[in-house]
């Protein structure tokens, strides 16, 4: 895996022109429609929760070795 920078603050997200725009951190900006934001909204929301579960259990005994 690649090395990656992980964020811990918010993108800003604005509703302008019928389009949701999205700035991220290290000056990632890009727009989505309406539908396509929602959907990303879902799965944002799902595997947040997923890595949250994964944070938590990381140092437990039973977990299995990758």
């Amino acid at each position: 895996m690649q090395n990656r920078t992980v964020h811990d603050q918010p993108s800003e997200v604005t509703a302008i022109d019928g389009a949701v725009d999205v700035d991220g951190p290290e000056d990632v900006r890009f727009s989505f429609t309406p539908e396509g934001a929602e959907e990303t909204s879902d799965r944002l929301s799902e595997q947040a929760v997923r890595a949250r579960g994964q944070r938590r259990l990381s140092g437990l005994i039973h977990r299995p070795k990758a």
